[in-house]
């Protein structure tokens, strides 16, 4: 069977417009305008390009101080609204029918762990589950690193593993690893954007996704 890569935010939790809202506050206290739905579209990248992408559509080149200055407000943002975020319904579900039927799995997320790891402990993983980090790969997707270290982990072949996430960028990472992308709809991206960069099945949610697991090769009790 499959063994499946997940990406965490807006995939397996409902975080994505915490993390727009954050970055919205971290750009106007330095100063900077961008209406937030432009940054919604960049959620998913990792933060050294997101940061080269908010250089990109505001026409100017940052200082180190600046973008380290912005991923600081960033982060203690979104700290205050952790609060609100959830598992997504069917999350739980759906990595336990992993778990039950002896399906792998990991985490693979480009935040830092000490960011992530509160969103982490909220999925009640087993110890042995997995959970690449940014301090595990030094490129940000849409590089491949990420899901290639967690395949590794996994000792998953790249024919026998599919990554699942909630963006393009998730996506097209999981074209360059050679991998099937599963989308999740969670983020805020349409099923069309996320079949043309490469997904070849989209579902509503993890929820769904559990429902179809029969249709990435996983064999169940009730399959």
């Amino acid at each position: 069977m499959p063994a499946f890569i997940f990406d965490l935010d807006g995939t397996l939790v409902d975080s994505v417009y915490q993390h727009v809202f954050a970055w919205n506050v971290a750009l106007r206290t330095c100063g900077f305008e961008l209406p937030m739905w432009r940054i919604h579209r960049k959620i998913g990248m990792s933060g050294a390009l997101l940061l080269r992408s908010l250089e990109t559509d505001l026409n100017l080149k940052m200082d180190d101080g600046t973008k380290k200055r912005l991923e600081k407000l960033h982060g203690e943002e979104f700290a205050r609204l952790r609060s609100q975020i959830q598992p997504f319904k069917g999350t739980r579900e759906l990595l336990q029918a992993l778990k039950d039927n002896g399906v792998r799995f990991a985490i693979a997320t480009s935040g830092g762990l000490e960011d992530v790891q509160p969103l982490i402990d909220m999925l009640e993983l087993d110890d042995g589950v997995p959970v690449i980090s940014k301090k595990d790969a030094s490129t940000p997707k849409p590089d491949p690193g990420l899901f290639l270290i967690a395949a590794e982990k996994l000792r998953s072949p790249s024919h026998e593993t599919i990554a699942v996430g909630d963006s393009v960028w998730d996506m097209l990472a999981a074209q360059r690893a050679h991998f099937l992308g599963i989308g999740l709809l969670t983020g805020g991206y349409g099923e069309s954007e996320m079949t043309s960069a490469g997904a070849f099945r989209v579902y509503s949610d993890p929820g769904q996704m559990c429902a179809h697991l029969h249709e990435a090769g996983v064999v169940t009790a009730q399959t």
